[in-house]
């Protein structure tokens, strides 16, 4: 028997829709796994963080983007895919609306269906010599500056060689999959999932001249905050954060692990891309 995990956002609609899905599931001989998505934590969170089961066939999100990252979050490496249905804002990670639900659950219950995999960034932070935190991150890590803060200033590495310090609002660090996240609202560059990259960009930086860039992903991306620095937080994925200073050591690279996501036939990466940035035009 399949097992599918449904998780769905705090929201009415998705929540109705969750009910729907797991009945016409469970009507087709499906075992179900309801889940609701977790709130973001702190460092110092309670919250009881589970792992996704080894044995799902699969995963559908209904949420937004944030909805998305959280199920990842909750695969923690597994090669389980996933598939969101998007009940957000944005929806990037989204590959069908709540619309065609059943026409994509069909076809994924009957195996008709591929996936891609999409690059993730492991991050390690270390302070005075030890590890405080191991992270995978599917969109980016954000350093940023709090309400009341001075300029941030943040040395940065590529491969242990100086690039620069960063005077700016914050820096960004993302895969090609959270090009489209907060790195492209900042002004970074869009970049296709497929390309395999890491992209640095800095939030309102000081100096005008410090602009976006993209590196192989190959290279390891090492980050410290200047002395005096303080009201520094540093984000994974919008879903977990907390407090660094200057005696942290935060290491960036790709990880061994991908986010595996179900791709429909019919939904072509660019027509996605030009809807959600409401680019125009002609087709032709």
């Amino acid at each position: 028997m399949k097992k599918i995990a449904i998780v769905v956002k705090p929201d009415s609609n998705a929540k109705k829709m969750a009910t729907k899905l797991s009945t016409w599931l469970k009507l087709r001989d499906i075992d179900v796994l309801n889940k609701d998505v977790l709130p973001p934590e702190n460092k110092d969170s309670s919250i009881n963080l589970s792992i996704a089961p080894p044995d799902l066939f699969c995963v559908f999100v209904l949420g937004g983007d944030g909805s998305f990252l959280s199920a990842a979050r909750w695969i923690n490496g597994q090669n389980i895919p996933l598939i969101g249905i998007k009940f957000g804002e944005v929806g990037f990670l989204a590959e069908t609306s709540a619309d065609d639900l059943f026409k994509t659950a069909d076809y994924i219950i009957n195996n008709k269906f591929k996936t891609t995999a999409r690059m993730q960034l492991q991050v390690i932070v270390e302070r005075d010599s030890k590890k405080i935190a191991d992270e995978t991150v599917l969109n980016d890590i954000v350093i940023n500056k709090g309400a009341l803060a001075r300029l941030a200033r943040i040395k940065t590495y590529v491969d242990d060689h100086f690039l620069t310090t960063y005077r700016a609002d914050g820096l960004i660090v993302s895969t090609p999959t959270g090009s489209t996240a907060y790195s492209l609202a900042a002004g970074g560059p869009v970049i296709h999932p497929y390309v395999q990259g890491l992209i640095m960009t800095p939030i309102c930086p000081f100096t005008l001249t410090n602009r976006p860039l993209i590196l192989p992903d190959s290279f390891c991306i090492k980050i410290r905050l200047e002395k005096g620095s303080s009201d520094i937080m540093l984000t994974f994925d919008g879903q977990k954060g907390f407090e660094i200073d200057e005696k942290d050591t935060i290491i960036i690279k790709k990880s061994p692990f991908s986010v595996h996501m179900i791709i429909m036939p019919d939904v072509k990466y660019f027509d996605v891309l030009k809807a959600k940035l409401r680019w125009s035009g002609s087709r032709y």
